[in-house]
């Protein structure tokens, strides 16, 4: 690729260890109770919680109602964020690295703007953009919408960018946009990122992908 312009990190298993969480508590806490049995884990990986039900209700059928859902999720999604998730090794040394090669980071978040907060706020992190899928009116990942507007939000298009993402549907958000994708796989579960342009197993790898795409080409 290109020198990249930007690099635009999913939080949920990239930032924070979120995604190791989210399996367990789904599976064991918020499935049973909304009615819902058998999710293979890869069909919501890396969608927002939102679009989850969407999705668990048309396929499965569930036992609460939206509201009911959104406030569950919201009620776990504080203490996990607030007291359980750890910060990636070294994210802010890779942050700093980028910064001064002159290089925009982006965070890319399926996840809503208050979730996003606690975590930012707890481990002191500052970004040139925050985007949630919240702040686009289109179908959030696995659709390229949110990259492509992350992407215009800095000042760039898509294709000089690369991204991060962990899961499946996060992977092809990136790859439809046009961004270089690193798959970073950094979860419980088994997940096929075959799709992304490279794919990293530690945040040593990481680090030394994306500073060698800056690095490289000076």
């Amino acid at each position: 690729m290109q020198e990249p312009n930007a690099v635009l990190f999913d939080m949920d298993g990239v930032i924070v260890n979120s995604e190791d969480f989210w399996v367990e508590l789904e599976e064991e806490t918020i499935f049973p109770e909304v009615g819902v049995d058998d999710i293979e884990d890869d069909e919501i990986t890396g969608m927002n919680y939102r679009e989850i039900y969407d999705y668990l209700d048309a396929e499965y059928g569930t036992d609460v109602t939206k509201e009911e859902f959104v406030a569950l999720y919201n009620e776990i999604a504080e203490d996990l964020y607030g007291e359980h998730v750890s910060l990636m090794d070294g994210f802010h040394d890779l942050l700093d690295g980028l910064r001064e090669d002159g290089v925009d980071v982006a965070l890319v978040s399926s996840s809503p703007h208050d979730w996003i907060e606690i975590v930012t706020k707890r481990f002191d992190l500052e970004f040139e953009e925050v985007v949630s899928a919240d702040d686009i009116d289109a179908p959030g990942k696995p659709e390229p919408a949110i990259y492509e507007y992350a992407a215009g939000l800095l000042d760039y298009r898509a294709d000089e960018c690369a991204a991060v993402e962990d899961s499946e549907n996060g992977v092809e958000s990136a790859v439809r946009a046009g961004t270089y994708c690193v798959g970073y796989p950094n979860g419980a579960k088994e997940l096929d990122l075959s799709m992304a342009d490279v794919v990293v197993s530690s945040p040593a790898e990481l680090r030394e992908e994306l500073l060698s795409k800056v690095v490289e080409t000076e």
